[in-house]
C-alpha cells in the first residue's frame, strides 16, 4: 500500500476528492495514525456521505481510539447508508461491528 506522503501529495496537487480522502485514512490507519485517519474520512464523508466504506473504516478508527460513542454513531450511519444502496455486505459486517462497539462500550441501550 502507498503511504501517507504519497496520497498527501495527490491531495496537495487535487483535485479533493472523497476516494482520495479514504485511501489517505487508510494509509494513515495502517501506520497507527487514527487521529489524522478520522480527520480524513470525516472530509470524504462531507463530500460523499453515501460512501459506505469510509462510514465502516471511521467506525472502526473510533473503536481502536476507545471512542465508542462516535463508533456506535458512525456504525449507524453507515448501516442506513449501506442498506439504502443495497449493499448488503457492508451493512451486515457494519451491524456485527455495532454489536461489539455497544457491548465495549458498556451501553446495552443500543440497537
Amino acid at each position: 500500500m502507498p503511504s501517507s506522503d504519497t496520497f498527501e501529495g495527490l491531495l496537495e496537487k487535487g483535485p479533493d476528492s472523497s476516494l482520495l480522502r479514504y485511501s489517505l485514512a487508510n494509509a494513515y490507519v495502517s501506520e497507527s495514525r487514527l487521529s489524522d485517519a478520522i480527520v480524513h474520512l470525516n472530509k470524504a464523508l462531507e463530500l460523499d456521505a453515501q460512501y459506505s466504506a469510509a462510514w465502516k473504516l471511521l467506525g472502526r478508527c473510533y473503536v481502536d481510539s476507545g471512542d465508542y460513542k462516535n463508533a456506535i454513531t458512525s456504525y449507524e450511519q453507515g448501516i442506513v447508508v449501506a442498506e439504502s444502496k443495497g449493499d448488503k455486505q457492508a451493512a451486515k459486517e457494519m451491524k456485527i461491528f455495532l454489536k461489539r462497539a455497544v457491548k465495549k462500550s458498556g451501553d446495552s441501550t443500543q440497537s
